[in-house]
């Protein structure tokens, strides 16, 4: 089951390198698919939307929440 979530202010390959980093540091084990196009990240297995959230945020972006 996947969960995907809006990210605001990626803008390039160092973005997602960077939200994709700190997601798989906070959710061990998780498969962390960036789209920076979309501007959306997706997670399998879905993990609490706070630690989603947090992560995203101390990752210094913005944090749309879930789709």
């Amino acid at each position: 089951m996947l969960k995907t979530y809006r990210v605001e202010g990626m803008t390039c390959c160092g973005c997602s390198s960077a939200v994709e980093k700190a997601l798989k540091e906070a959710i061990p084990g998780a498969t962390i698919d960036v789209n920076v196009a979309a501007n959306e990240v997706t997670i399998d297995p879905p993990c609490d939307d706070d630690l989603v959230k947090r992560t995203i945020e101390d990752a210094g972006f913005d944090y749309g929440g879930p789709l």
